[in-house]
């Protein structure tokens, strides 16, 4: 495979759907409203109109990548499958018990998350086996042929199975399933053994319920955009954005549809550490802010935080603890219901609140005038000036600045006695302080600076208010990279094609080289292999074999890349001075003598995409540049100027504009505020600095 593909990148979000050509290097890209109920016809209407523009079809594709919210949206929005859980007698209720943690110590008023299967849908086999897979009781087969017809009665489109221990012995599980397919052959099963055979009975059958819950609407998503794009004529691989960085193939997303609950986000932090490598910067903030939520993740060294766990649908947006567990690979990074389709509302209180419900694509903000007559973040950046109307989503989406006046007037302005103007700088600074609270709150939980940090700020509605919540935070650089609107569909160009399997089968590091921990390891790397190398066209593959240790006692682990020698040996001397060292360098000590045991191994196998063109210097030009018109601008000190408003297409490497200042382009808008400049750089990037940052710095 060289790099001169023809490849196209698509990323569904909750208002716009994203899409990005790259033929010979060369990229295009547009924005199509989110169609909900069919979100493949804005896949299809989005790729459609770039390969018309360059007259092509889909036959002249080379490969075809997709990030989607669906599965996410799909679980908050409480949109699944009529799904039933199927556990060992005695553990009904471990979903609904939890980790019996609070994540508000103190509120009398807790609510905790709800989950995804109600009590009679949840039933039990008396089966057991031992945490060393070692059958305590057998699978009454006779009892789960009677289950077959329960499951039938109650209209049970989705079944999660998740015995006790079956990441040791997964024989029960599988033997279910196999009866239960004979009485139920339209019903999908989802296994714990399968979908996530790790230790904590809790996050193992939460995560599992979670993936049989979105299934069947994910399957049924997937097999109808891949039935319509071989209609129009596409051979290509169709491959899908996962939460951890890396691509999979579609059958692996219609089984396993859990690991694609952040695959938005995550083709935004690759992007970001491709453009923190280009621009040679070690430590870095990504800012992704698209119409319905707001993304924020840390970047080191190229790569980004990266965890194990995630909760979805959180009662409480900021609380560890307050939304649904799942184990899955993921991108590390803090997200807020704060998009351009955020509404705003006066509540009870008379307090102004902004998100975490939005307009989504349907109606939409008010100004779009799809009957939408709430006030949202982008009536408000429109009545600001922040927004050039005639070149919204490049024409597509004609803007109503009467009717965004209009829906502040009537929800935001009245109840607070104030101008349409005045409440949309209101609407414009609630957001903005949520989002740099929720980055402050990140950056403590992970013992982060964040003011020595420059921001890279992309998403359809980021570049407008990337400028103020750098202030915020202490930041004094800002980029807006070159196609910053479709920036996640841009980072799916990016990502390899990876796929990481995650086993628990517990050890002590002296009998690391037992037999069936190597036989283990060696299974994981075929089946890793399985899925990688047919869709890596010739490529080669990496593969990264890892273990989670702890001194045994302890609740939780680190993981540490293992040793490997020939035949899966493992260096156990070596492993124990890798985990001690990193054990020092997190905690400042390590326990001397003590024994140490192992829980889980994990598996990831990797092919790069291929490397495109050494990058070429945007043309640099000496004339200033010209503006195409003037807007009535709101500064973030609430002073209305006229501000020039300047085409990105007109601006070229060594262009310097003094804000404030609106640069605009078809999927988003740039606002440079006062006391802060934006110069172009050698790769077409925004660079925005805050020129009063050093006279700050000195006065603290």
């Amino acid at each position: 495979m060289n790099a001169q593909m023809n490849r196209v990148s698509v990323d569904i979000g909750g208002t716009f759907t994203d899409v990005v050509l790259e033929i010979a290097g060369e990229r295009s890209s547009t924005k199509v409203l989110t169609t909900k109920r069919a979100p493949e016809e804005a896949v299809l209407e989005g790729v459609e109109s770039l390969l018309k523009q360059k007259s092509l079809s889909f036959a002249d594709l080379d490969l075809f990548l997709h990030g989607t919210t669906l599965a996410t949206n799909a679980i908050i929005e409480r949109r699944g499958a009529k799904t039933a859980l199927v556990t060992t007698d005695g553990f009904r209720d471990t979903i609904e018990i939890g980790s019996e943690s609070r994540h508000d110590q103190y509120d009398i008023f807790i609510r905790k998350p709800q989950p995804l299967v109600g009590r009679k849908h949840r039933f039990v086999i008396a089966e057991r086996v031992a945490a060393d897979g070692t059958v305590l009781k057998t699978l009454p087969e006779d009892k789960v042929a009677d289950l077959g017809e329960a499951l039938k009665g109650a209209g049970i489109e989705s079944v999660a199975i998740s015995f006790i221990h079956a990441y040791a012995n997964p024989a029960h599980e599988l033997k279910v399933r196999e009866i239960l397919t004979a009485a139920l052959p339209q019903v999908t099963f989802s296994l714990s053994c399968e979908v996530c055979p790790e230790v904590r009975e809790y996050e193992r059958a939460s995560t599992t319920v979670a993936n049989a819950y979105i299934r069947p609407i994910m399957a049924g998503y997937l097999g109808r955009l891949k039935t319509e794009l071989a209609r129009r004529g596409l051979r290509a691989p169709l491959l899908l954005m996962t939460s951890g960085g890396g691509l999979t193939t579609v059958d692996q997303a219609a089984a396993f549809p859990i690991r694609l609950v952040e695959s938005g986000p995550a083709g935004g932090a690759i992007l970001a550490s491709k453009i923190a490598a280009d621009c040679g910067l070690k430590e870095i903030v990504s800012f992704d802010m698209g119409g319905t939520t707001a993304k924020l993740c840390l970047i080191d060294n190229g790569t980004p935080l990266k965890s194990r766990s995630f909760e979805v649908d959180r009662t409480e947006r900021f609380l560890r603890g307050s939304g649904l567990p799942v184990r899955i690979p993921v991108i590390e990074m803090v997200e807020i219901g704060a998009g351009g389709g955020s509404i705003a509302q006066v509540d009870s209180l008379g307090r102004l609140t902004v998100g975490p419900e939005s307009a989504s694509s349907e109606p939409g903000p008010a100004c779009y005038n799809r009957g939408g007559d709430r006030p949202t973040v982008t009536d408000a950046d429109l009545v600001l000036g922040r927004i050039d109307a005639t070149n919204f989503a490049g024409g597509k989406v004609g803007l109503r600045r009467d009717l965004a006046e209009k829906a502040l007037g009537d929800h935001v302005g009245s109840p607070l006695s104030l101008q349409s103007v005045v409440a949309a700088s209101a609407v414009a600074a609630i957001v903005e302080e949520n989002m740099s609270n929720a980055s402050r709150v990140h950056a403590a939980e992970h013992g982060k600076d964040l003011r020595k940090r420059t921001m890279i700020a992309f998403g359809g509605a980021a570049p407008m208010h990337a400028a103020q919540l750098a202030r915020k935070l202490g930041l004094e650089k800002v980029i807006v990279p070159m196609g910053a609107g479709v920036g996640s569909a841009i980072g799916f160009l990016e990502a390899p094609l990876a796929y990481e399997i995650v086993h628990s089968r517990h050890s002590r590091l002296v009998d690391v080289n037992d037999g069936a921990i190597r036989d283990l390891i060696l299974r994981m790397h075929a089946e890793a292999l399985s899925v990688v190398e047919p869709a890596a066209n010739g490529r080669p593959v990496e593969l990264r074999t890892s273990a989670f240790l702890r001194y045994v006692g302890q609740g939780h682990e680190l993981e540490i890349d293992l040793p490997l020698g020939d035949s899966a040996a493992i260096d156990s001397a070596r492993l124990r001075q890798l985990f001690e060292e990193h054990y020092r360098a997190v905690f400042g000590r390590f326990l001397q003598n003590h024994a140490i045991e192992i829980l889980t191994w994990a598996v990831t196998a990797t092919a790069h995409q291929p490397s495109r063109e050494t990058l070429k210097e945007i043309h640099s030009v000496s004339a200033k540049p010209r503006p195409s018109g003037w807007t009535d601008f709101v500064d973030f000190d609430g002073r209305s100027v006229k501000a020039p408003v300047y085409l990105r297409a007109d601006l070229a490497s060594g262009h310097s504009i003094a804000g404030p200042a609106v640069i605009t382009e078809s999927e988003t808008n740039t606002v440079v505020p006062a006391h802060f400049e934006v110069a172009v750089d050698w790769l077409g990037h925004l660079e925005l600095t805050n020129t009063a940052f050093g006279v700050a710095a000195a006065a603290e």
